[in-house]
């Protein structure tokens, strides 16, 4: 097995998600996913404690992506326009192969409580950080909450347009499905 390989982190994920669809999450072992991605064990638990966390893979990133969007709005930008500017500074962070695992990930998850809830979480984190970046730019706690629920909403349906759709800019689909939830906020 090959050990310094260069994109050990993608490789893997790559073959994980391939067996959890093959075969299903809880019948897939890290042994199964090394092998698929010509990879040791040891390789494997450098990059994750275990099988769960690969797909959270990036969540730090993104998070952090999207804070610094947020923090970085004008300070004349509303809630809502500064989760916009989080959602195009969190677009950086979405490139081919984050578009290649869509599909496959999205046939995990749905086959797999544990994964579903896993994905929830991920969802909670990514609110928490809008959240607070908006609570820093002094958006009271209540709409800043609101805000960073509607991002994450903008957020999965832009994902989903973006893996579905051969236009490869996530922040246009992300910033069209933030655009129709502030649209549909209004009738509230």
């Amino acid at each position: 097995m090959a050990r310094w390989e260069p994109d050990a982190r993608e490789r893997l994920v790559l073959a994980a998600l391939d067996l959890f669809v093959e075969q299903g999450y809880d019948a897939t072992t890290v042994a199964q996913i090394t092998e698929r991605a010509g990879l040791t064990k040891s390789t494997f638990f450098r990059h994750f404690p275990d099988k769960r966390e690969l797909l959270v893979v990036g969540q730090e990133a993104l998070s952090r992506l999207l804070a610094e969007g947020i923090a970085e709005a004008p300070d004349t930008a509303g809630p809502l326009d500064a989760v916009a500017d989080g959602l195009v500074r969190a677009s950086e962070a979405m490139g081919p192969v984050v578009r290649e695992i869509g599909p496959r990930l999205k046939v995990a998850i749905a086959a797999s409580t544990e994964l579903q809830e896993r994905d929830a979480l991920k969802s909670v984190g990514l609110a928490a950080a809008m959240t607070t970046a908006l609570v820093d730019r002094a958006v009271p706690e209540t709409t800043a909450a609101l805000a960073g629920e509607i991002g994450v909403l903008a957020f999965k349906r832009g994902y989903a347009a973006w893996v579905e759709n051969d236009r490869l800019d996530f922040a246009a689909h992300a910033l069209e499905a933030l655009s129709e939830f502030r649209e549909a906020s209004v009738s509230l």
